[in-house]
């Protein structure tokens, strides 16, 4: 029989997308609005486990860990708790929690922890998602695999999803994967680029103005918000928006209510809001750029895309996808274009690889695409002499295996500098956390 699972959490948002996410790995679920409603429901059918929120209205997820008790010695029980309510959940695994997750969560860590405790196979961790659904999407990579799974799992809620990652890396085409398997697929996505619109037009172009309501403005505009009634609302670059027009946004994400410029009429929109950035929005809330009220209403739940540097497996079939699309004739990469483009860093993510490709197509006047063909800081990088004389190296393939070994030890170093805190680790080692949990998968460092 599947594993029952008591999910417990005062929002309701929260407690559809636990939900999806849970079923989908395999278990079966019960939902509880509060503490007192889910000690009726324990007391109705019997639970494999709790995942609970700290904060909630009434009694807290820490004082129904201490009911809980009193009731179910070793019922497993996982908190799920906002960054400043650590030390109460610190507190809590006294008292019997097997551990807490901090918000936004970790969708993989979540099911990962469930199933830790559980112990239940990894073969329903895994969320497969069916090949029409990929359609147009490149990725080889376990990290992005990850990544679309995660998309995949919360495609169908309407939650508040803040896409993080490098300028390049691809958080438009996670939007836009979000969407089309949503149940708001039937209509278009409408996107914004919150850096490309001068700041005092952003208003107008996303809550629309009436006619006269400032100077140039002929004509009534909808606006953004109501266009995606029924849809999807993509904010690029959501943290270049000037503070003075974030509570305006805020409100609007809050009630589905805009007010165009110029008007007193408020008018109802229903759309699913997906935003993303290249900034570290922490800091942007630190130095006071960022509101913290916004921050947490669009993080519901937050996907951070890896940059290309961490993804090799994605780099030629991205490379053979970008020449497909951008030549008639069929063209392919010579052994020293391919280890080049390997051995290149990517500062500019995936957004450089394309147009790296448009370059050599432009240049290549054959069917194989030498390095003479890459652009010159490709060339330059990577020095492509180097790369040729070495490949058949056996010499190359024992550093290879050396710089493995290397890495292992860098990364239990520093695991146990931080204590185990993967966060903190990332950060040392200057690479995504989602980056490193791959590595320490795929170097059996876990």
């Amino acid at each position: 029989m599947k594993k029952r699972i008591l999910i417990v959490d005062d929002e309701s948002r929260y407690l559809e997308l636990y939900r999806q996410v849970i079923e989908a790995a395999g278990f079966t679920t019960t939902l509880a609005s509060s503490a007192e409603e889910a000690l009726s429901l324990m007391d109705e059918k019997p639970h494999d486990m709790i995942v609970s929120d700290v904060r909630m209205t009434g009694a807290s997820g820490i004082e129904l860990l201490q009911k809980v008790r009193g009731k179910h010695e070793l019922l497993p029980f996982l908190l799920v708790t906002a960054y400043a309510d650590v030390r109460d959940a610190v507190k809590a695994m006294k008292l019997g929690a097997v551990d807490y997750l901090s918000k936004p969560v970790d969708l993989d860590e979540l099911i990962s922890a469930i199933n830790d405790t559980l112990g239940v196979s990894r073969q329903f961790q895994e969320c497969e998602i069916p090949s029409e659904a990929l359609r147009g999407i490149v990725a080889e990579s376990p990290a992005m695999r990850s990544v679309l799974r995660d998309a995949f799992r919360v495609a169908a809620s309407d939650s508040n999803v803040l896409l993080t990652g490098e300028s390049g890396s691809g958080k438009e085409i996670v939007a836009e994967f979000i969407h089309r398997n949503s149940q708001r697929r039937n209509r278009p996505m409408i996107a914004v680029n919150c850096a490309a619109i001068p700041a005092n037009l952003l208003a107008s172009e996303l809550f629309g103005h009436e006619k006269g309501a400032f100077t140039g403005a002929v004509a009534r505009r909808t606006g953004r918000f109501r266009e995606a009634d029924g849809s999807t609302l993509f904010l690029d670059e959501i943290g270049d928006m000037t503070v003075e027009l974030q509570p305006t946004l805020l409100r609007a994400i809050e009630t589905g209510v805009v007010n165009p410029v110029g008007s007193d009429k408020e008018t109802k929109t229903d759309f699913r809001l997906l935003a993303a950035t290249n900034q570290n929005l922490q800091t942007q809330m630190e130095s006071g750029k960022f509101r913290q009220d916004l921050y947490y209403r669009l993080n519901v739940i937050a996907i951070e895309i890896p940059p290309l540097r961490e993804r090799q497996e994605d780099i030629l079939p991205l490379a053979r996808f970008f020449i497909a699309q951008g030549h008639s004739e069929i063209k392919r990469l010579s052994r020293a274009t391919a280890s080049a483009l390997i051995a290149y860093h990517w500062p500019g993510n995936v957004r450089e690889l394309a147009n790296s490709m448009e370059h050599a197509l432009l240049l290549c006047q054959s069917d194989v695409i030498s390095p003479d063909n890459l652009p010159p800081v490709i060339r330059r990088t990577t020095k492509i002499d180097a790369i040729t004389q070495n490949q058949s190296s056996q010499s190359e393939c024992q550093n290879v295996k050396t710089l493995e070994e290397r890495e292992i030890e860098s990364i239990k170093q520093v695991l146990l500098k931080t204590g185990g805190n993967r966060t903190q680790a990332a950060e040392l080692l200057g690479i995504t956390r989602r980056g490193l949990i791959y590595k320490m998968k795929r170097l059996g460092v876990m």
